[in-house]
């Protein structure tokens, strides 16, 4: 299953070094890792895409939990969360293609943000799921190189860290 997972921690030298120490040191993988800095410059947020079932992410975050620089933890696998990632891909759009790929483009709400006489870079926002859809649909086409930021995830409503 998948689990995503928001981690308020200490904006310091090492932090990020020991939360991928603590998921390779126990042989847990990790799909994305996102770190930015917060509204609190003392605080950074990470937000980690695993898999496991219910015990794994339970010692996941309980090894967390122990880590000094760790402030709270959220598991956002049950939770109603707002969860986006981006992506840039590059897909070859020669003659016969170009119209096929803007289509796509188009029903996606994506943008293209270069072109060349062989080629699209299309950006893309939003869930995880769109981002598969997408690529679905432009690998048949020449999908020539895929950067993804890997997921952000937010509480809805009033959920957050304080509530």
């Amino acid at each position: 299953m998948r689990h995503t997972i928001a981690v308020l921690v200490e904006n310091e030298f090492g932090v990020l070094s020991r939360v991928a120490g603590l998921f390779s040191g126990r042989g847990f993988n990790i799909d994305s890792l996102s770190v930015a800095p917060t509204n609190d410059e003392d605080m950074s947020r990470m937000t980690i895409v695993t898999r496991g079932d219910e015990q794994i992410l339970e010692q996941i975050t309980k090894h967390l939990n122990k880590l000094i620089d760790i402030i709270k933890v959220i598991d956002f696998t049950d939770e109603t969360a707002i969860e986006r990632e981006m992506a840039l891909i590059k897909v070859t759009a020669e003659d016969a293609a170009r119209a096929e790929v803007l289509r796509i483009v188009d029903i996606f709400r994506a943008k293209v943000i270069d072109t060349t006489p062989k080629s699209f870079t299309v950006e893309v926002t939003g869930a995880p799921s769109k981002i598969d859809a997408i690529l679905d649909l432009l690998r048949p086409l020449g999908l020539k190189e895929l950067v993804r930021t890997g997921s952000v995830a937010i509480g809805r409503g009033a959920k957050g860290w304080k509530g």
